[in-house]
């Protein structure tokens, strides 16, 4: 069992695979800026996965973490830089265990380096007892501010989903 202090929680949005609240389609994730057990600021994504994304009979189809992965890690940025935007410049995964559909997962997500130009996250997938299923790692390119414009980042397009935001959150 892990345990996280959560902090505050980042923003959605509508139509994002991820993260989209109106994605019919999309995963609905959720992400909290948390204080692991050892202190460290990271970005922890629950999710609960549907049938809609399976690969073989009650296994999430191995494109589908690697998005979520990817997604985690290049938001694990905001967790100390709520500005700053990232684009994916290459991703590391490995598949370790099969990732099933029927319970509740989690992606606990950190910054491993920053520079002015690009940073690095790492992270994984995990479910019951803090069993890895899926590690990652990548880099990101900066994104300039004037590469996000207001429009971009309307009330329907980036805004927090309402949630009474508990003081920590265990996993199993």
């Amino acid at each position: 069992m892990a345990k996280f202090k959560v902090l505050s929680k980042q923003n959605n949005s509508d139509m994002c695979f991820v993260c989209g609240m109106s994605n019919k389609y999309g995963v609905k994730a959720m992400f909290y800026n948390c204080e692991n057990e050892a202190g460290e600021k990271v970005l922890l994504t629950v999710l609960q996965p549907q049938e809609e994304f399976q690969s073989y009979p009650g296994r999430m189809h191995g494109g589908i973490a690697s998005a979520l992965l990817d997604e985690a890690m290049g938001r694990a940025v905001q967790v100390e830089n709520p500005d700053m935007w990232g684009v994916t410049m290459d991703l590391c995964v490995k598949y370790r265990k099969p990732t099933p559909l029927d319970k509740t997962l989690y992606m606990e997500t950190k910054i491993a380096k920053i520079s002015s130009r690009a940073f690095e996250g790492e992270g994984y997938l995990f479910t019951e007892y803090g069993t890895k299923l899926v590690t990652a790692t990548a880099r990101f390119i900066i994104l300039p501010p004037d590469k996000i414009s207001a429009e971009v980042l309307d009330e329907k397009n980036w805004y927090l989903v309402p949630e009474e935001l508990p003081e920590f959150i265990e996993t199993p």
